[in-house]
């Protein structure tokens, strides 16, 4: 694929065989050519673990300190009294069943997580097979199967990622955008970092963290020296 004049000017701001600080990295960022949108700054984890052993998994959520700098519309399924709290917490969209054909029948996403009450899920499983491959499962380790949905809603809202690994035991997950600007950006990596040095499995043997890079949407990779 080739690569526009921009990704080359940024290219020339990092030297591919340097491991960089945090600071470092997120100071060339601000650094390089701005793009029409406020793009995003990715965090890319390569993990000393198996995600084929279900005791090497790793996974969570994180509440950043700074948000992601997008929006998050939230789906809730819940009924009666639970529907009600949800639309005071200020859920994008609730409802229960008459959701189903919408999004089976409609390719319905315009939401961004999904939240559902236990006593629902019943329900929701049966979307597992459109939900699921898009990562939008509501899962009790994400949080996103409780019956706090006024908490849930909360921290979705105010900035809560989660993180899981893809089959090559990599995290991939942003965590800002440009504009935050370098200290900003630094709290939001240092809170994911540190969750995610916390989630290490008991399994895991040798070297826990391979590799740490950071990168916008647009471009080039910067690794981190990881001590």
């Amino acid at each position: 694929m080739k690569k526009g004049k921009r990704y080359a000017e940024c290219a020339k701001l990092v030297d591919k065989n340097k491991e960089y600080e945090i600071k470092e990295a997120l100071d060339i960022i601000q650094k390089m050519p701005k793009t029409k949108f406020d793009e995003t700054v990715e965090l890319h984890v390569k993990l000393g673990v198996d995600s084929k052993h279900a005791d090497q998994q790793v996974r969570g959520t994180v509440v950043l300190p700074n948000g992601t700098g997008k929006t998050q519309r939230v789906l809730v399924f819940a009924k009666g009294p639970k529907a009600e709290e949800a639309e005071k917490a200020g859920a994008d969209f609730v409802g229960a069943e008459e959701l189903i054909p919408k999004i089976q029948n409609d390719n319905w996403f315009d939401y961004d997580v999904v939240v559902a009450t236990p006593d629902m899920m019943g329900v929701v499983g049966r979307l597992g097979k459109v939900l699921g491959p898009k990562g939008l499962m509501p899962n009790p380790k994400s949080g996103t199967v409780t019956m706090d949905v006024t908490k849930a809603i909360s921290e979705i809202k105010s900035g809560k990622v989660e993180y899981r690994l893809d089959k090559n035991n990599i995290i991939h997950l942003g965590f800002g955008k440009v504009s935050f600007g370098t200290d900003k950006l630094i709290e939001n990596y240092e809170t994911i970092i540190n969750a995610i040095i916390k989630a290490k499995p008991a399994a895991a043997k040798g070297q826990y963290i391979k590799s740490v890079a950071v990168t916008t949407t647009m471009g080039p990779s910067m690794y981190l020296n990881q001590k």
